[in-house]
């Protein structure tokens, strides 16, 4: 199914789908929302899950992090220590979301592995007690450089980064109900700080708001489509986000719109007319972005 937003003429009711499962109004350009790919949970996600909820139910409900559950894992960044006291949750410097693991360098995801690595030794009585809860990958996560795709994907699902436990709202909801940490800048900004020099996160959208977009593949990939992840409310990019939740369904532009090449200009040949086609990239991939450390 998809569905094409754009300006309406007069109002902006949400839009509606057609028998097709097309929506369309008058902006030029277009958003999909498509299918995940067939989702599962990974065994390192898994694992980690696993030994978050070994780590919680040691915990106090007065010390709980973010309240009491049932919980869902937010890859949020999730430093669980133990002192000897308890168990302590402190959030790492920038956490990767699923999604957005994408457009990180795995150079910058590396630091926040050397960061939790400290943090771990300051705090010695933690990985033995993860790996008497059976999560015997501990050492290894922390002691192994992250140099590549597959480095950086099971860091985005350990222990170390995917097991921020908050509710449902918390993790997911929408004002004016709860300010869900998914659908609010602080995760989707976090990206600054290990995205791509080359790749800007955040772009203009035809309606002169700002959004948040991912590649929908890792670097080098030749898919040239954007995942658009953030978007202001209210807007019709906003209300793409929306429906695409509410269908569990991704919000996903065009390799060949102007926002797709906009995005990918540094990493596609001048003159290109889709953003989908090998690397050939014009800015050193090593090189700092906007706010990044």
């Amino acid at each position: 199914m998809s569905r094409t937003l754009s300006k309406p003429r007069r109002a902006t009711p949400t839009p509606t789908p057609t028998p097709s499962g097309d929506l369309h109004e008058d902006y030029p350009w277009g958003i999909r929302l498509v299918d995940h790919p067939p989702r599962f949970t990974s065994p390192e996600f898994r694992a980690a899950k696993n030994a978050a909820q070994h780590i919680l139910a040691e915990v106090s409900a007065d010390d709980l992090p973010y309240g009491p559950g049932p919980w869902e894992m937010h890859h949020g960044g999730s430093l669980h220590v133990k002192t000897p006291d308890g168990w302590r949750l402190f959030r790492a410097r920038v956490g990767i979301e699923w999604s957005l693991q994408f457009c990180a360098e795995p150079g910058k995801v590396d630091r926040l592995r050397r960061d939790a690595q400290d943090l771990m030794a300051a705090f010695p009585l933690t990985v033995p007690a993860l790996e008497a809860f059976g999560y015997g990958r501990a050492r290894t996560l922390l002691g192994t450089p992250i140099t590549d795709a597959a480095g950086v994907a099971r860091w985005t699902d350990s222990i170390f980064n995917a097991c921020v436990p908050l509710s449902r709202d918390n993790h997911q909801g929408i004002l004016p109900g709860v300010p869900g940490e998914h659908h609010y800048p602080w995760p989707v900004k976090g990206a600054d700080f290990i995205r791509y020099a080359d790749f800007p996160l955040w772009i203009t959208l035809p309606d002169g708001t700002h959004g948040a977009v991912t590649p929908l593949h890792h670097r080098g990939s030749g898919d040239g489509h954007l995942r658009l992840v953030y978007a202001r409310h209210g807007t019709v990019a906003g209300r793409a986000l929306a429906a695409a939740q509410a269908a569990d369904r991704m919000a996903v532009i065009a390799p060949n719109s102007r926002l797709a090449l906009t995005a990918f200009a540094a990493q596609i040949a001048p003159g290109s007319r889709t953003a989908s086609q090998p690397l050939h990239a014009r800015t050193p991939a090593g090189q700092r972005g906007a706010g990044a450390p």
